[in-house]
């Protein structure tokens, strides 16, 4: 993979470039562009068929700046912990909320109920027995879906949450004693199911025959035992391709494609809910760390950056080269010939002192200079908020917040 520079009009860069005229301190920086998240999030919210709803999954980004700019636009948001449905709250009273997520404590179904959730996601039939009862001493009835882990396989994303063995959901086995426990709880109402099978997919074909699966598991469950169902869940899932610009998950493609289900399978009555997270914020965001060193170990060269995986963690955790662009910027402090390397494969590593703090390696370099900026791309979602920040207790980033709106 090579690397080619921005071009200068681009307002990421122009925040960059006057970070160094006013500052001495190198560049460390989460950069996001609200003008483009809005755009991007109307043209999804835009482009779905009636009858569907999308609720934006915070745990991607859960930013207060996000979640304002976003809270015109989607339908409601998607939290997976009561910290999660707090934030929601700090932004609105009012807008709905889905809480899900394997491990619920007891306070924190009790504390959902009480921010008025809309929906809560059943994991277990244990889970079931301790949201009535918890919405019984709050006087409430509590509206769940079922999350099921189906049989089926899924084999072509990067990361699968059913057809296996995993913590999530209930076994499809399962479900008929779920269904029966649900109706014969005092306190809760079985308003349908949640199937988030695969997550990270790059084909919208291949999605909108996974929303079919559903929509066949929900019309056999309902039919089975004469559910009264509200909504199907489809999750997120859609996905964003850190390695090979070419793959994209073309959501006109999946539109299309879920338009022909709808209109061959949909339950009257139901409303098909998505919760996509990284697909919304991802490519709104940037990471920028400037090379505070260039070396050359054992024949391999290496860009130290200010930053690193305590920061951004994904490319890590996902163990890929995360795509960047190098920003040259041309201020220079030192009394002496500032180090370079031309048309060479370069490591982009951090400042931690361990061989994993990686966040690109290999990657060709027509030039790279001590103080240009490697510009990390797809940095809006599970970039800060899922990484050690305070390991070696390094300063933190700055996140920077362009394009915001007047009010």
């Amino acid at each position: 993979m090579s690397v080619a520079v921005l071009k200068k009009e681009d307002k990421v860069i122009a925040w960059i470039e006057q970070w160094k005229r006013e500052r001495t301190q190198p560049v460390s920086a989460f950069i996001y562009d609200l003008k483009a998240l809005r755009e991007r999030a109307m043209d999804i919210v835009q482009g779905l068929p009636d009858g569907c709803r999308l609720f934006y999954a915070i745990k991607a980004n859960p930013s207060k700046v996000i979640l304002e700019c976003l809270e015109p636009i989607v339908h409601g948001f998607e939290a997976a912990s009561i910290g999660e449905v707090r934030k929601i709250r700090e932004v609105s009273e009012h807008k709905p909320v889905i809480f899900g997520g394997p491990g619920k404590k007891d306070e924190e179904i009790a504390e959902a109920l009480e921010r008025r959730v809309m929906l809560l996601h059943a994991e277990s039939t244990h889970e079931l027995r301790r949201i009535s009862l918890l919405a019984g001493r709050l006087g409430v009835t509590a509206s769940v879906l079922l999350r099921v882990n189906l049989r089926a396989s899924f084999p072509e994303a990067t990361l699968v949450m059913a057809g296996r063995p995993t913590q999530f959901g209930i076994d499809e086995e399962q479900v008929p004693e779920a269904i029966r426990l649900a109706l014969s709880l005092p306190h809760v109402q079985l308003e349908g199911f949640h199937l988030h099978s695969i997550s990270n997919n790059l084909d919208p074909q291949l999605h909108a025959k996974l929303i079919s699966v559903y929509w066949a598991r929900a019309k056999e469950w309902q039919e089975a035992y004469s559910l009264s169902l509200r909504y199907l869940n489809a999750g997120g899932g859609f996905g964003i391709s850190y390695t090979d610009p070419n793959r994209t998950f073309d959501w006109s493609v999946f539109t299309t494609g879920l338009r022909d289900v709808l209109a061959e399978q949909s339950i009257p009555g139901v409303e098909l809910l998505f919760e996509p997270g990284r697909y919304m914020a991802a490519a709104c965001g940037y990471y920028a760390a400037e090379v505070i060193d260039l070396k050359c170990n054992h024949g391999k060269h290496y860009a130290i950056l200010r930053g690193g995986s305590h920061h951004f963690r994904l490319p890590g955790a996902w163990q890929h080269s995360h795509p960047f662009e190098v920003v040259p910027l041309e201020r220079w402090d030192y009394p002496f010939a500032r180090p370079e390397v031309r048309d060479v494969e370069i490591t982009a590593a951090g400042e931690l002192c361990t061989p994993k703090d990686v966040l690109a390696r290999d990657v060709r370099v027509a030039r790279l200079r001590i103080g240009d900026v490697l510009l990390f791309h797809y940095a809006g979602a599970y970039g800060w908020t899922i990484s050690a920040h305070d390991f070696l207790s390094h300063a933190h980033p700055e996140h920077v917040f362009l394009g915001r709106e007047r009010s």
